[in-house]
């Protein structure tokens, strides 16, 4: 009988490296959570209404600037009044039988409407004074003048013999002296339409006239407006 030597060869299948005996498991798979980052959205809610109220308050306040100028531009003011023309015709002075005072004189108001609506006067009124006291009155018919535009009114101012009682002794000496103290007074009234509402509006204009009762003219003459 042969004997048969055995020999270390490698085997023809690899050693399983796990037993069958035991189970096998797949290796799990890893999740990793993370926590979300809300700080950034709990800043911008924050934010936005930050940035809404800013907005709106920008907003209200160029509002009420807008709406300002236009009350400012658009409220009715008072006319403009000046005198472009005074003229005297003449002047008399009498003492007998009492102290009376004849006067003519011949005026040109210059009447600008600054706004920007137009402007309907229901009359132009004149007056003319001695020291203070009113001697007598001329009033003109009514008109119209256009948004910003000017206006000229004509009047005549008569006197015929109105009496001076109580500054008799001052006309003789301004008389004697050679100047005669007048006040002219000039007066507009009239209204203007602003958005369906009548907006009365008034102007005055005030001169004071020096006359020279020899040579019949006027020494000199300042007006001033009120």
């Amino acid at each position: 009988m042969a004997v048969t030597e055995q020999t270390s060869q490698s085997p023809l299948l690899p050693q399983p490296q796990i037993p069958y005996g035991i189970p096998y498991q797949e290796p799990s798979t890893t999740y990793v959570f993370l926590q979300a980052y809300r700080r950034r959205r709990r800043s911008l809610r924050r934010f936005c209404p930050s940035l809404f109220s800013s907005s709106a308050l920008l907003f209200f306040s160029l509002l009420l600037l807008v709406l300002l100028a236009a009350a400012f531009f658009l409220y009715p003011s008072d006319p403009q009044i000046s005198l472009s023309r005074l003229r005297l015709n003449h002047l008399r002075v009498k003492t007998l039988p009492f102290p009376s005072l004849t006067i003519s004189l011949d005026l040109k108001a210059r009447v600008r409407n600054p706004d920007f609506f137009s402007l309907r006067y229901t009359s132009l009124v004149a007056s003319i004074g001695y020291r203070g006291k009113r001697l007598g009155v001329v009033e003109s018919r009514g008109g119209r003048i256009r948004a910003r535009g000017v206006s000229y009114v004509d009047a005549e101012l008569e006197l015929d013999g109105i009496e001076i009682i109580g500054d008799v002794f001052y006309l003789i000496e301004d008389v004697a002296r050679g100047v005669v103290p007048l006040e002219t007074v000039t007066e507009l009234d009239g209204v203007m339409r602003l958005f369906f509402v009548d907006v009365p509006v008034e102007g005055r204009v005030s001169c004071s006239v020096n006359v020279n009762p020899a040579n019949q003219t006027i020494i000199r003459q300042d007006c001033y407006p009120e």
